[in-house]
């Protein structure tokens, strides 16, 4: 079986390289422009082209089929108009990698199937993976290709801490300001439900779908069955570094108003509200798919290996003074109720 990933190197598609380039049934190749090959397990072909030129990757291209072409950096329908040009009558399958926040927003049920809506009047992000999707399924509806829409949930992997509110740095300065005894933000009360997977266990539904007759034409989401809540979240990271969360919670309608950041999409239009995935789908079309990397297991490793890797801890000086300033006025606002 012969595999064509555009991209490959990120959070989500690493994992998916790493397994299969230990799978001698596949032959993997990568369309990216090189910046990471030296990251890529032994095996991989790159075919080192920007994507976006399209006519350079064509000719790359010539002369090659696959049976699986996956596309994880599309975000826009002329991005993936572009695919269709390149791969239609080239690949048995497409995989488009879309995402979670597509799904309606706020939910009218907590328990999100496939089936549910999508609608995100929150998130331009959102709103154009659910344009990408319709492009696609009119595609495969009126020409008949052979596409698959994979919904990732908050996927994460060793270099990044999951969280809700950080910086555009990432996430080590709200580690940092645990280590030094600052308090943290978290966005409401906490105790909405949110489900994190490790990028090994997506990797392993992801692999199921490749090449998989009964996927085509369907869409499909990817998480983790486990639910935990976000001061969960956070007792974990505190643990992992080994001292005590100092919370402050902090209504996410006002992160979004009062911040130089996405929050509004990023809370409002995502991860401030609880979810719960069912995950029928991808069990029946991957039988045996299970989760396996627990929230707290998969949080320390992260923590750990960030602990033992100086390049990833990014400072991010001006989100650590923006958090103070938060907790200020928080502080001023109590303080003002109480007199």
């Amino acid at each position: 079986m012969k595999a064509l990933f555009i991209g490959g190197t990120g959070t989500i598609s690493s994992a998916i390289t790493r397994q299969l380039a230990e799978d001698s049934s596949w032959e993997l190749y990568l369309i990216n422009r090189g910046t990471r090959s030296k990251e890529l397990p032994p095996g991989v072909k790159v075919i080192e082209a920007d994507i976006h030129q399209e006519a350079e990757v064509a000719a790359k291209l010539e002369g090659h089929t696959f049976d699986v072409v996956a596309d994880f950096i599309a975000f826009e329908p002329a991005q993936l108009e572009r695919d269709v040009r390149l791969f239609a009558g080239k690949t048995k399958q497409f995989m488009f990698i879309s995402s979670a926040s597509a799904y309606q927003t706020p939910l009218s049920d907590y328990r999100i199937t496939e089936g549910t809506p999508l609608s995100n009047p929150y998130w331009a992000y959102s709103r154009n993976k659910i344009a990408c999707e319709e492009y696609l399924m009119q595609q495969y509806r009126e020409q008949g290709f052979p596409i698959t829409i994979v919904r990732p949930s908050h996927t994460y992997d060793e270099r990044s801490i999951p969280l809700g509110v950080h910086g555009n740095k990432g996430s080590w300065q709200v580690a940092q300001r645990m280590l030094e005894n600052k308090p943290v933000l978290i966005h409401g009360d906490g105790s909405s439900l949110w489900t994190l997977t490790h990028n090994s266990d997506f990797a392993k539904g992801f692999i199921g779908l490749m090449g998989n007759l009964h996927a085509i034409g369907e869409s499909v989401h990817i998480t983790s069955d486990e639910s935990v809540t976000w001061n969960q979240i956070h007792e974990i990271i505190a643990d992992a570094l080994g001292v005590k969360l100092r919370a402050v919670h902090v209504a996410s309608d006002f992160l979004a108003d009062n911040g130089p950041y996405d929050f509004r999409g990023g809370l409002l239009g995502d991860k401030a509200n609880t979810v719960v995935f069912d995950n029928s789908k991808l069990k029946r079309l991957v039988p045996g798919f299970t989760a396996t990397v627990r929230v707290d297991q998969g949080i320390r490793q992260t923590v750990e290996h960030i602990l033992a890797h100086p390049e990833l801890q990014e400072a991010d000086p001006e989100f650590d003074v923006w958090c103070d300033r938060v907790v200020e006025a928080m502080e001023a606002a109590a303080k003002l109720m109480r007199e």
